[in-house]
């Protein structure tokens, strides 16, 4: 490491290949206020391979290192460490010291990061790495909202949105993903009387006790039959799915005789009395005017409902359309069937802190998910429970809070018409090349298949400003992409309140003058309304839309550095852990399909002539692009498991942190481990034996036989500089001008097959690492070393021990394994720096400044042809494996 600090090695490498054609690498950013661990060895490691081989292989490769800086990783480490957690108890700490402390947070453990890369041996251009928070970034952030939001996809509407009540903000789609696990929750088989005959009850089923106090409807299928049954214990008639009655008797172990069966059909718009009158008692006569003049009641009646099913429950489905994103649907259904001002309005026991409000007097002040027990037993006690039974299921949570579960719940959101790209982002997804394959179809596919529009803004504090003005008198609202945009707009105020946090704390730094609360104060004359002010909304936006904006805010782009954007889009290689698929592999994805190349003409303002302009300032540089972009191959790593199998987790210890590695066994044999023990996209146990246990196969082999050389040619003199046409990379051709050097067809037939044995594996290595293979290189690699090894030096010990120093025979023996030893050397490079490195600087040192500093500035090896001998690799293996077979007898 010293070696390549001391002479600049990374750079000349980049500065050599300054006028190639790029090979580009996006670095998907880490957050640098957690600790890394060792699964950030693997993803570093597979993301530093590619690159080194490339740049070999004659492309100019940047690698830009990057630092997710926003969100609620951030947030949540800086309330832990204050000690608060709740959205509440944040603003009384205060928004601007919150904000202050998460910009001094962010970086709290570069210097790990930065000792962890480069012992790791990753080459990335820490320097000029981008950063989330940095006002140019944000900016150009800013750009690409203001473009969407021109186009009509960018809109704010009343939704029903997984919602983390304890930080007061929705999640999306993606982030939701990440945090499911299995939980046992309440399966509940309420009774519903009916309105017109109150000994008959419908049995209504739900797995969220909590919700029923703002049930609104009870949904059956029309095309399944019900079942009117009778009850001898309660004295009730129940009406139940047909195909489920004996399944609920068997629960209940009673018998449920059928007294007669009707047509789900004749069950629409039958009126009940729900299991709690907090809104009933006013509400329950209410009725509204239908579209069609007719009179029906408003809440608490059956409707009709395809999602309806026998698999489970009752054949009946519980309605909170406050809570559940179908059952919302089912409201809007009915909303439609009435005139405008007689439309149910949703009903919502519950605030935005997840507790009942005075809607539901018994249980205010409660978090849902500690009522789901009392509920139960009020339920019980009113004699309308019927059946109570643990249902196993998996439920989301926080992300970044895993103790706290999420609800659903009703919410004006920002959103981002994803949805209408759905099939420009399959097709997209399509062209990459996905390792492995099943992704693209599978796990990645199946989430474009299934996509919601983008919930995009967090009611939080620490992230990226939605860039949108509105207009206090009309409403009306305009974004902008700058701030040099809102320095020009006319009547500005609020400035002043950053220029006075920036005097009072000269240290603050400058981009904070984007970010809450300084932004929040600025305002301006209205151009909507003559005397009106412009004033910003109050959200942020989702940190995944920071990291998926990286193909080109990494650059400044648009405000700046256009030629870099060009040049380095779309990227050839990324690679990340499985469960990047739902965040930072969709977010570049959705957005540079909305925003360049096909999409980019995409709006839902089609008949707005300003619309079409879609900016003033910028026009797309990429319409032609085609797809795939951003990123036209990806490696999807297999997640790492502690030593135990189970989840790393440094509460249980299961893992040894990776400088305990790299002290014992050095940063190579990890990274072996990782290339060559397993497809990259497979599960890995991190295990130190695992580790160990790859050394002698592979790098103690390779050294024993560099050793072995070093050892007999100092001993007997040889002198590779007799080559005085050797060129500084030591080919071999250039070695043939050495006076005992012969011609490989002239020389013994071991010595054509080790010859023969090194191309046929560097023309393996090249066609595998070409494809982004390299397992399957590695295991050619393996393969060769242990024929150098265990047969090439075994079988030729004689010649070196040979008393006739000047024998031919025994220069032969030397010239071959000599530049078996360079050219390995050379392609193992990207996969074992530090051995190559420390290998090449051995074998090339009688040379001194005549040959290139380092193996890392060198061509990667081409396989010769001509010493490929396919008839004699055969023979000889048949002759190995005999060999073998007669040492195992």
């Amino acid at each position: 490491m010293q070696f390549w600090d001391d002479h600049d090695i990374y750079k000349k490498s980049l500065a050599q290949r300054a006028d190639a054609h790029s090979f580009v690498f996006y670095e998907g950013p880490p957050t640098a206020n957690g600790l890394p661990h060792p699964g950030h060895c693997l993803t570093r490691s597979i993301k530093d391979v590619f690159p080194r081989y490339k740049t070999m292989r004659g492309y100019r490769c940047e690698r830009k290192a990057g630092w997710d800086t926003h969100g609620l990783p951030v947030e949540v480490e800086v309330g832990k460490e204050l000690g608060i957690h709740s959205k509440e108890e944040i603003e009384a700490f205060g928004v601007e010291p919150f904000i202050q402390k998460c910009q001094q947070s962010v970086f709290r453990y570069m210097q790990q990061w930065q000792d962890l890369t480069r012992r790791l041996g990753f080459w990335v251009d820490l320097e000029k790495a981008y950063v989330t928070y940095h006002q140019s970034y944000i900016e150009s952030v800013w750009w690409s909202l203001k473009t969407l939001f021109e186009r009509g996809l960018l809109y704010q509407g009343h939704k029903i949105v997984w919602w983390w009540a304890q930080g007061g903000t929705a999640l999306s789609s993606g982030e939701v993903g990440q945090g499911y696990r299995e939980v046992a929750d309440p399966s509940v088989y309420v009774l519903f009387p009916l309105v017109d005959n109150p000994k008959r009850s419908l049995v209504v089923w739900t797995t969220t006790p909590w919700t029923l106090p703002s049930n609104m409807y009870a949904a059956v299928h029309t095309e399944l039959d019900y079942a009117v049954v009778r009850d001898d214990e309660t004295g009730q008639e129940l009406v139940i799915a047909a195909d489920l009655v004996e399944t609920i008797a068997g629960k209940l172990k009673r018998e449920l005789p059928v007294l007669e069966t009707i047509s789900g059909k004749s069950l629409v718009d039958q009126r009940y009395v729900p299991p709690f009158d907090n809104y009933y008692k006013t509400l329950g006569d209410a009725t509204g005017t239908l579209t069609s003049g007719e009179s029906e009641a408003l809440m608490w009646r059956v409707v009709a409902a395809d999602f309806v099913t026998t698999e489970s429950g009752s054949g009946i489905v519980h309605q909170a359309p406050a809570f559940g994103e179908v059952d919302y649907e089912v409201l809007t259904q009915e909303q439609a069937r009435f005139v405008e001002t007689d439309r149910p309005e949703l009903l919502c026991a519950v605030g935005p802190d997840g507790k009942f409000t005075d809607d539901f007097v018994d249980m205010k002040g409660t978090w849902v998910k500690d009522a789901d027990k009392p509920i139960s037993r009020m339920l019980r006690e009113a004699g309308k429970l019927l059946l109570l039974e643990q249902y196993l299921h998996d439920y989301p949570f926080c992300w970044r809070a895993s103790e706290d579960p999420l609800i659903q719940y009703p919410r004006r959101s920002w959103f981002v018409r994803t949805t209408k790209f759905r099939d420009l982002m399959l097709k997209n997804n399509s062209q990459i090349g996905w390792q492995p394959e099943h992704i693209q179809n599978g796990r990645f596919g199946n989430f474009l298949e299934s996509n919601v529009d983008w919930a995009l803004s967090r009611e939080r504090f620490w992230g990226t400003p939605l860039p949108i003005w509105v207009c206090q008198e009309t409403g009306q609202m305009e974004a902008v992409a700058s701030y040099d945009e809102i320095l020009a707009k006319p009547g500005l105020q609020g400035t002043e309140v950053w220029e006075q946090a920036k005097a009072a704390n000269p240290e603050l730094a400058d981009d904070l003058r984007v970010h809450k609360p300084y932004i929040d104060s600025v305002t301006y004359d209205s151009p909507f309304a003559e005397g009106a002010r412009m004033q910003r909304v109050t959200e942020v936006i989702d940190c995944w839309y920071d990291s998926g904006a990286m193909p080109f805010a990494q650059w400044g782009w648009p405000h700046q550095n256009n030629e870099s954007f060009q040049d380095q889009f779309p990227a050839d290689f990324i690679s990340e852990a499985l469960d990047q698929t739902r965040g930072w592999f969709y977010s570049q994805l959705a957005i540079s399909t909305m925003l360049f190349g096909e999409g980019a003409a995409i709006s839902e303002r089609e008949d707005d002539a300003e619309a079409k302009k879609v900016s003033d300032t910028f026009s797309d540089p990429l319409a032609g692009q085609e797809y795939p972009h951003p990123y036209r191959n990806c490696i999807v790593l297999g997640l790492m498991l502690g030593e135990d199998g189970n989840k790393m987790s440094k509460s249980l210890r299961n893992y040894r942190e990776p400088n305990e590695i790299f002290d014992k066994y050095g940063a190579d044999a990890l990274r072996w481990f990782f290339f060559a023990g397993q497809p990259p996209w497979t599960a890995i146990r991190y295990r130190e034996q695992s580790i160990k246990d790859s050394i002698p196969e592979f790098l103690l082999r390779l050294w024993n036989v560099f050793s072995f050389f070093s050892i007999y040619a100092e001993i007997d003199g040889f002198d590779p500089t007799t080559a005085t046409d050797a060129d500084d990379q030591l080919t071999s051709a250039s070695l043939a001008s050495a006076p005992t050097y012969r011609d490989i067809n002239e020389r013994s037939e071991i010595d054509r097959w080790i010859m023969s044995e090194l191309n046929r594996t560097n023309e393996i290595v090249v066609d595998r690492m070409d494809v982004l293979d390299n397992y399957n290189a590695c295991q050619a690699i393996t393969s060769f070393v242990d024929g150098l090894s265990n047969w090439y030096v075994r079988r030729s010990r004689d010649r070196f021990w040979a008393s006739d120093k000047d024998s031919q025979d025994k220069h032969d023996a030397y010239w071959t394994l000599y530049e078996s030893l360079l050219q390995i050397t050379k392609i193992v490079a990207p996969f074992v720096p530090f051995l190559s490195e420390t290998l090449w600087q051995s074998l090339a040192e009688p040379f001194g400044n005549r040959v290139r500093k380092s193996v890392h500035l060198c061509d990667y090896p081409v396989a010769d042809d001509k010493r490929i001998d396919a008839k004699l690799s055969t023979s000889m293996k048949l002759l190995r494996e005999i060999a073998s077979l007669g040492r195992a007898a």
